[in-house]
């Protein structure tokens, strides 16, 4: 009884960090006052001070958390999936894997014409100067990756089942997200409107998210969830208006391409992310 009692309220501790985490992590970003909007070069470079601050702050939360159990055997830095062996593995397939999960809209953008322009040096030059396209390709996905997977996932795994922690824990990132409703209607956008475009955005992002936790459990690499959080946002959500420009056979090859590739990424998310691949010895295994 006594133990049933500090199981539950120690899964409340950690229930509890992972919130005011989240919490932290979205109020650095408005501790600026600013009467510019979230894609004004001065709020990004203000935002970017408010994650790199994030990045020394959230570990913290996680050594408040975690068990002296736990630390006796493992790193701070390997619970949160910061190691070297199997680093180059963790890179590749993780972003092998969401590329086959989005193998019908890499083919429009191939019909498109739209992946030549990987092959142009300007392209990469013009974005690495881009704040907007810095913030959505490597400063968001980094950051959110280490504070909402790295740091909160371990919390939550010491004391739930590790597929119940995947699932709770994309919980407070797609929560996370609703912050930008605030800003939406701030700037004229309709109470309704935002809202729906909210709890769309929590949907996709819970999705998502337990997505990336699966692969921070299964891979113990950060830089799985990381690669595959940057080529996410570089793709966007699928664009099923534009598959339905596409006529007779070509529609046909598209939506059979998305089906393809999402029967394939099924097929491969085990296989791909084996724990022996990237030296992942961890206790939960699943």
């Amino acid at each position: 009884m006594v133990q049933d009692f500090y199981g539950i309220f120690n899964c409340l501790v950690s229930i509890g960090i992972c919130l005011l985490l989240s919490v932290t992590y979205v109020a650095s970003l408005h501790v600026w006052k600013s009467p510019h909007n979230r894609d004004h070069p001065s709020t990004i470079k203000r935002r970017f001070l408010s994650v790199f601050v994030m990045l020394f702050l959230s570990p913290c939360f996680l050594y408040m958390g975690i068990s002296n159990q736990i630390l006796e055997k493992t790193t701070l830095a390997e619970l949160m999936g910061l190691k070297t062996m199997g680093l180059c593995q963790a890179f590749i397939m993780p972003l092998f894997l969401t590329m086959v999960l989005f193998l019908g809209p890499i083919a429009m953008k191939v019909h498109n014409g739209l992946l030549k322009l990987y092959t142009e040096p300007m392209y990469w030059i013009s974005n690495f100067k881009n704040l907007i396209w810095l913030r959505n390709h490597l400063v968001a996905p980094f950051s959110e990756e280490f504070t909402y997977r790295s740091c909160m996932l371990p919390l939550l795994l010491q004391c739930f089942p590790p597929m119940t922690a995947v699932l709770i824990c994309p919980l407070f990132f797609g929560v996370a997200h609703f912050h930008h409703m605030q800003e939406r209607i701030k700037y004229g956008m309709d109470f309704k409107l935002a809202f729906k475009i909210a709890c769309f955005q929590f949907v996709y992002t819970t999705i998502f998210g337990m997505y990336s936790a699966y692969l921070l459990l299964r891979t113990g690499h950060f830089a799985a969830t990381f690669v595959a959080h940057a080529f996410c946002n570089h793709m966007g959500f699928p664009d099923l208006v534009e598959v339905n420009t596409y006529k007779g056979a070509k529609k046909m090859v598209i939506v059979f391409l998305f089906i393809i590739g999402f029967v394939l990424w099924c097929f491969l998310l085990n296989p791909l992310t084996k724990p022996d691949w990237y030296y992942n010895n961890t206790r939960y295994k699943i």
